[in-house]
């Protein structure tokens, strides 16, 4: 190693560095050993699926208390969600490859029916977010790195497989919460044919328990950015016309 520089951006892993070595630039995160490590066991296992849209994963190791990946450094600037950003088309561009991407038999890949249950009402209700297409989830700005022609996803700790129109509703809440209104991020979305196909009962039910994911999620830490998202969650759901009760579940 040759030089190291510590990522100042980022919320999921306590270790994150870019390493100069003598054969390349890798790309180092890291959790302690134990529960915590179990989004890295995800990442590394659904790496070699999606390397289309991802950095490669090029080795994994444990030392001490650390579980660690290395990946091949990918450079870019993250994506801007801002509305009137040139980066809002490339997104979609990347949703759309996404859209298409089928689901592998993977043990660390959780059904979107499964993720979602614990919101609603009806548990059952909740077959409606299933499929067989791979999702990531969460698309945090930071998780996208776009450069020149080239949009990389990175941070695949929750592969997930699902309805091929859940990404982009996840894009939604991030687009109204970096400041779009409900409409607009809508119609973003409706860019990407899966979403855009998706009966409207599908997408308010998501956006039900996306917007009650998001309070609990609040009201148990609430940080100033899961309050703001929480916000965002709720001028989705009032949106799509959808009013009832987005408390707690019991």
């Amino acid at each position: 190693m040759t030089a190291a520089r510590t990522a100042t951006e980022g919320l999921n892993s306590e270790i994150a560095v870019s390493l100069e070595t003598t054969s390349g630039r890798v790309f180092v995160k890291g959790r302690p050993v134990g529960r915590s490590a179990t989004t890295q066991r995800r990442e590394a296992a659904i790496n070699p699926y999606v390397r289309h849209l991802a950095p490669r994963l090029l080795w994994q190791a444990r030392t001490g208390s650390w579980d660690l990946l290395g990946f091949e450094h990918a450079p870019g600037s993250h994506a801007d969600y801002a509305p009137g950003s040139r980066h809002l088309g490339v997104v979609v561009d990347v949703l759309r490859q996404l859209g298409t991407t089928q689901c592998p038999e993977q043990p660390e890949v959780r059904n979107a029916e499964q993720r979602w249950s614990e919101h609603l009402d009806d548990p059952g209700t909740a077959e409606l977010f299933a499929g067989e297409t791979l999702l990531h989830t969460d698309f945090n700005p930071l998780n996208l790195l776009i450069h020149g022609d080239t949009t990389r996803i990175v941070d695949w700790a929750w592969p997930t497989r699902g309805a091929a129109f859940i990404d982009p509703a996840c894009w939604i809440v991030r687009l109204i919460a970096a400041g779009h209104s409900a409409r607009s991020a809508d119609a973003w979305a409706r860019q990407c044919p899966e979403y855009a196909a998706a009966p409207s009962h599908a997408t308010a039910l998501f956006a039900l328990a996306t917007c009650r994911m998001w309070n609990e999620i609040a009201q148990h830490e609430p940080a100033p950015w899961k309050r703001h998202m929480a916000i965002a969650a709720s001028r989705w759901l009032a949106y799509t016309g959808t009013t009832v009760d987005v408390g707690p579940r019991d």
